[in-house]
């Protein structure tokens, strides 16, 4: 539930900065995203990139499965993105009275909650590839056998199959050595 939500609010947000002067935050994503890139990219090319990675984050949030691990990487520019005027616009972001929050103020802060989601959310999906069901033998060899034979890239591989890369390479050494233990067993049986 936490991951649509959070990418329905993503792709809503995103959308709506495609439209200029819909986002009540179009100001302050292009006067970020002018200091973050030291004013290189232009302010309507820096809306439709923001908007553009909004929107995607949005759409692999709520697609979940393999999409998941993109909106998590992508997920990291933008949360660094989105709390940066924290640091850069300190005097835009509290200067109510006796330094409260102004309206753009509180619109960050409370980007500090899709922080904590994306962190629940990054946990319950490194946890579940790490809690997953023990594979079988046979199962674990089809994958290395898959991986030697380069069917798809090690990564897609490793995602289709919900195991990590380090786990790919740990079978694929047992599987080798396995493999020249039964050689050298083969090698010697013919000696002798």
């Amino acid at each position: 539930m936490l991951r649509l939500s959070m990418g329905l609010v993503f792709f809503g947000f995103g959308v709506l900065k495609f439209f200029p002067g819909t986002s009540p935050a179009q100001d302050l994503a292009v006067t970020t995203t002018r200091m973050l890139t030291f004013g290189l990219v232009p302010d309507h090319l820096a809306l439709i990139g923001v908007a553009s990675l909004e929107t995607v984050i949005g759409a692999c949030l709520l697609l979940g499965g393999r999409f998941l691990p993109a909106a998590l990487l992508l997920l990291v520019p933008q949360l660094a993105g989105i709390l940066s005027p924290i640091v850069l616009l300190p005097h835009r972001l509290f200067a109510g009275p006796h330094h409260a929050p102004t309206l753009e103020g509180q619109y960050v802060l409370k980007d500090v909650i899709l922080l904590g989601a994306a962190l629940v959310i990054a946990a319950a999906f490194l946890g579940q590839r790490r809690t997953s069901r023990p594979l079988p033998a046979r199962e674990k060899l089809a994958i290395v056998l898959a991986g030697i034979r380069e069917e798809c890239p090690l990564e897609e591989l490793c995602a289709e199959h919900g195991i990590s890369e380090s786990d790919y390479r740990s079978w694929k050494d047992e599987v080798l050595t396995a493999a020249d233990a039964i050689r050298s067993a083969q090698a010697v049986a013919l000696r002798g």
